[in-house]
């Protein structure tokens, strides 16, 4: 185990909303370290939902962020040599982490043409409370219903 815990890294917010939220969010979404790039795909993308939905981007945005984010999630345990995969509650921050990788994760194996139209999509979509992204939502919490048996277990 490691000795102390690590320093807790603060950002900066992004220059256009002046939200942290947003500045993690592109930093997930961000390749080699090309942050600019990853800033254009994001506010493009928001530009495309307001466009789109007739409504605010960033709001949309939220709220789509929001139905994506898990609230339980099941962790292997291992008691007496079976496995158990035993449901546990999920952190502010790792729900928060989650439900951003989901959402990008998700927007990146979609079909369209740039990655401005498919996080464009997948947003909109997680707003309406369907797509892949909540899909995982979903099947994780029916994973960790599926399982309450064994939250006894917990750790």
């Amino acid at each position: 185990m490691r000795k102390a815990k690590p320093k807790k890294r603060y950002l900066l917010p992004d220059p256009k909303f002046r939200d942290v939220l947003v500045t993690k969010f592109v930093n997930n979404l961000m390749y080699d370290g090309k942050k600019s790039v990853a800033f254009t795909i994001f506010y493009d993308a928001l530009d495309k939902v307001e466009e789109r939905t007739k409504e605010n981007g960033l709001e949309t945005w939220k709220k789509a962020l929001n139905n994506v984010m898990p609230s339980v999630e099941v962790k292997s345990r291992r008691v007496g040599g079976a496995n158990f995969q035993v449901p546990t509650e999920v952190r502010a921050e790792r729900k928060v982490a989650l439900g951003m990788k989901w959402l990008i994760g998700y927007a990146r194996k979609r079909g369209d043409k740039t990655m401005m139209d498919r996080l464009a999509n997948e947003i909109i979509a997680a707003s309406k409370g369907e797509g892949a992204a909540v899909k995982k939502k979903d099947d994780t919490h029916r994973m960790a219903e599926a399982n309450k048996a064994f939250s006894h277990f917990r750790f």
